[in-house]
């Protein structure tokens, strides 16, 4: 997402009758990976999600070209919200309904939607294209789980200089986030992704999401199945 989607340079504010807790996340504009980090510690320490957020998936929307469409988008000056980012960062949370059944909701803190969403609705509205899209713009979904993310995720900021060191967008008041182990960036390690990397059946993809410390790569078409798969 960043500072580099085809959009103006500053986000426009959510609807006046958005839940009051969503104002006390951290929401720097154009900055959705950190915005998803402590939206994910946030989470945990209220309560809302389990403590160690395994509940929680970190989902980072790209592909080869770096070219997304996404729609009810904040940012957009557009009638229906479209902004074609070069990434986006989402998280869904896994919780369970009174008879157990599991569902998903989406935490998009840069969509017009109601936040949070369940994932059939968001996926309709937010990433389902009304048109037939040109494959340029075939979305990519890396699905890492919440505590492999906050513990390996590291983002110097490099991405948002232009050549001359100068900021596209204003940075967050706070440090870099830097990882466990002492990195410093592994931003583009998430971003990164092609349809070769896209993994197949069902055992490798729902068990690579916990061991693979960047997660899975899965299709547009494989989401929604993808996370009714998932066993926690």
């Amino acid at each position: 997402m960043a500072g580099k989607g085809e959009v103006a340079e500053e986000a426009a504010q959510g609807s006046n009758d958005a839940p009051p807790y969503l104002s006390s996340f951290t929401h720097t504009p154009f900055y959705c990976e950190e915005n998803v980090y402590f939206l994910c510690k946030k989470l945990c320490m209220l309560g809302i999600a389990d403590e160690k957020g395994a509940d929680l998936f970190v989902v980072f929307i790209s592909n080869e070209e770096r070219k997304i469409p996404m729609w009810y988008q904040k940012a957009s000056k557009q009638t229906d919200g479209l902004v074609i980012w070069d990434y986006h960062v989402i998280c869904i949370q896994s919780q369970k309904s009174e008879q157990g059944i599991p569902h998903y909701m989406v935490w998009d803190l840069d969509s017009s939607l109601p936040c949070p969403l369940p994932l059939n609705e968001y996926f309709g509205k937010a990433i389902l294209a009304p048109f037939a899209l040109d494959p340029t713009y075939n979305r990519l979904f890396r699905v890492v789980h919440a505590p492999s993310f906050l513990q390996w995720f590291a983002s110097d900021r490099s991405h948002m200089k232009d050549p001359l060191g100068n900021w596209v967008s204003p940075p967050p008041m706070y440090k870099p986030v830097v990882a466990e182990d002492g990195t410093k960036n592994n931003l583009d390690e998430y971003i990164r992704m092609s349809d070769a990397d896209v993994v197949t059946g069902k055992e490798a993809s729902t068990a690579g999401v916990y061991s693979n410390k960047f997660g899975v790569v899965i299709s547009e078409m494989m989401l929604e199945d993808f996370f009714s798969q998932i066993q926690h």
